[in-house]
This record gives C-alpha cells, structure tokens and sequence, in this order.
C-alpha cells in the first residue's frame, strides 16, 4: 500500500467499526470467532503490524475529550454526544474521559465552553463551531496548544482544525430542490428556512438549493431564506410574515430540525396543504407529519455516525498521531412516508443490538459514507 496499514484500513476493507478490529486483534470474549479470524486474516494479508511503543503508551496514557456541542430542539445533537459515547466504548479501553460542555443556543455560552476546554488542557475536542469566522482565534489557540480540534456536523474553513465530520450538504440541498421541483412540475415560488447563514452546513444546503433551481428549474423563483437563529418563536414569526407576503408559496425547504414552527405557521395561515415540504433528520413529532402527508421527504443527517466518526478520527490522532482524513463525509438519506417504517424499524434495531449481531449492524451503519 506504500504506507503503514493503520486499524481504519482494516477496518474500512471489513465494513466494521474500528473498535471491533481492535477488539478482535486483543482477543477480547465480546467478539465472535467468525469475526474475529476475518480480522486476523486480513490483518496478514494486509502486512499490519502493531505499533507496540504506541499501544503502550495508548494504554498507559488517560485522554480527556471535551465534547462541545449545541443542546437542541430535537433529538440531533443528543444522536450526536450518543455516537460520541458509543463509539468511545467501543474502543474497549478505559482511559478516555469525555467532557460534555453543552450549550443552550447559537451564540450563547459556545466561544466560552471552547475557552474553558482548553483551560482544563484536554487532550483533544469535538466541537460543532456555528460561526467559524469568530472562532478562528479560539482555534489558533488550540492549534499552540498542540490541542486537536474535529469539527462535527460543519466545517471551520481556513482554521486549524485537524478535520470535520459532516453530512454531504451539497447534496442535501440539491436533492430538496429536485424533490420539490419535480412535484410542483418546475414552476412557483419557494423558500428555506435555516439557522444562520453563517455556519457553514446552512449556508452550503442553501446555495446547492438555488443552484440546483437555476440549472433544472429556471421557472422556480427562490422568494425568500428565513434565518430563525434556532429559536422556535422567531421561526414562526418569520414563516407568518413569509405566508403573508407570499400566499401563492408552493414549497418550503427546512435545512434545520426546527421544522415544526413552520408547519404551525402553515397551519395558522391555512397553506400547509398547498406547500411541498422537504424536511432535516426526524424525531417523534416529525414522524406525525411525514405520516399525515405533510411532508415530502426528510432528508437524514445521520447524527449518531457523525459523532461516531468523530471520536474515531481524534482518537486515531491522539493515539497514532496520524488523521485517516480531514474531511469524512457522509451520504444523506432520504426517508419517504413510504419508507418511514423500515427507517424506524431498523433504526430501532440498531440502538438495541442483541449480541452477536453488532457486525452486521456496524456494516448497515457505516454503508454510504464516503471519506473525501
């Protein structure tokens, strides 16, 4: 391969988990035969050899993680610190520490958890940075500090973070405008709402959005982008004042989990059975719209492997010194009320593996996502 065979190469050729190679080439009794003789084979064929010097300073050495992240509306950001965990204890070692130093909305108390963290000097950080171009310094710090830095859920361009675990957004935000504009047969007028059109995961959905417009459908007018800043009332405001001004509104694309403010103002203005509505991720409430029709399709963002995949490349970096990527980015899914069910079947499945199905489940987990 030209290059020292890591654990993530094993682990990507086999479709598992990092934690599950590591757990077979340990010997460890929660890893069954078949798997585990998979694993040393290839781990031959492959020419891996451990880094003995690392592994012992790997065990020998606690690491404290400080988890930064957005507390939320919905159940994302609580998918996400899951992924974190559960890949954390997958690991199948014990001394990783993860700090939460959660926040309750944008701009309120971020910048001061990321101070904090590097205050505490933990070894590395998973941080969701909403307004990257203010956080530059904070990561400059980090970067002196010989701290790392992963960004989940959205990028910090031209920062030193080591890497970003992100949903595919320009294709989120070209599959919202294909999906609406193809029910709406290519003509009328249509909206996004989003958070702020600073963070960069927003701002990207919404330019692949317009741009998909222009080049398929240059018969759709773009009339408006919400900004609600993660605030439920201001959602809904926004979403009245846009209905108002536009009664003839045809679609609506919501980038963000705060979609149920705008289903209220739909309501409240009687349009929401007129509207194409394309959706982000899904929780209880969600559910109920997508099943009454309400809603196209939701476009999932796959929050708990993002934070799994998270974990996995600052903890590679802390232990091994090397990143397998700076940029991981996975493939959204698309969730139907015809696929709903099936969605949430298996979704169920996987928070509640029974043992000795964790392989295959980690291999459903991890199809679809591309490391770029």
């Amino acid at each position: 391969m030209g290059r020292k065979v890591t654990l993530f190469d094993l682990a990507d050729a086999l479709g598992v988990s990092t934690g599950t190679v590591h757990r077979a080439l340990h010997g460890h009794r929660d890893v069954n035969l078949q798997t585990k003789t998979r694993v040393l084979r290839l781990a031959k064929s492959m020419g891996y050899r451990p880094n003995l010097a690392a592994r012992y300073l790997s065990l020998k050495r606690n690491y404290r993680i400080s988890v930064n992240t957005l507390k939320g509306t919905t159940s994302f950001w609580d998918e996400v610190r899951s992924g974190i965990e559960k890949e954390a204890n997958l690991i199948g070692l014990d001394n990783v520490e993860l700090e939460f130093r959660t926040y309750p909305r944008l701009g309120e108390g971020e910048p001061e958890a990321f101070e904090e963290a590097l205050r505490a000097k933990v070894d590395g950080i998973i941080s969701f940075p909403s307004h990257p171009k203010s956080f530059r310094a904070c990561m400059r710090r980090a970067f002196r500090a010989r701290i790392p830095v992963v960004c989940v859920a959205t990028d910090a361009p031209d920062t030193d973070r080591l890497g970003v675990v992100s949903i595919d957004t320009m294709a989120s935000g070209g599959l919202a405008a294909d999906l609406i504009g193809q029910v709406i047969d290519g003509k009328g007028k249509v909206a996004t709402t989003l958070s702020d059109l600073q963070i960069t995961e927003h701002a990207e959905k919404c330019h692949a959005f317009e741009s998909t417009l222009r080049s398929f459908y240059p018969a759709m007018q773009l009339v408006a982008k919400i900004e609600d800043h993660d605030i439920e009332t201001e959602a809904y405001d926004k979403c009245r004042e846009l209905f108002r001004a536009h009664s003839d509104l045809a679609g609506i694309y919501i980038t963000t989990e705060a979609s149920i403010p705008v289903f209220e103002a739909a309501r409240d203005a009687g349009m929401l059975q007129q509207l194409t509505i394309v959706t982000t991720d899904i929780f209880p409430s969600l559910v109920q719209q997508i099943r009454a029709g309400s809603v196209l399709a939701t476009i999932y963002q796959r929050p708990h492997t993002q934070g799994r995949m998270a974990f996995r490349v600052l903890h590679e970096f802390l232990v091994h010194g090397s990143c397998p990527s700076p940029q991981v980015t996975l493939a959204p899914h698309v969730i139907t009320r015809g696929s709903l069910d099936f969605f949430l079947l298996r979704k169920a499945i996987e928070s509640t593996p029974e043992k000795g199905a964790q392989i295959q489940l980690d291999s459903h987990e991890l199809e679809g996502f591309a490391i770029e």
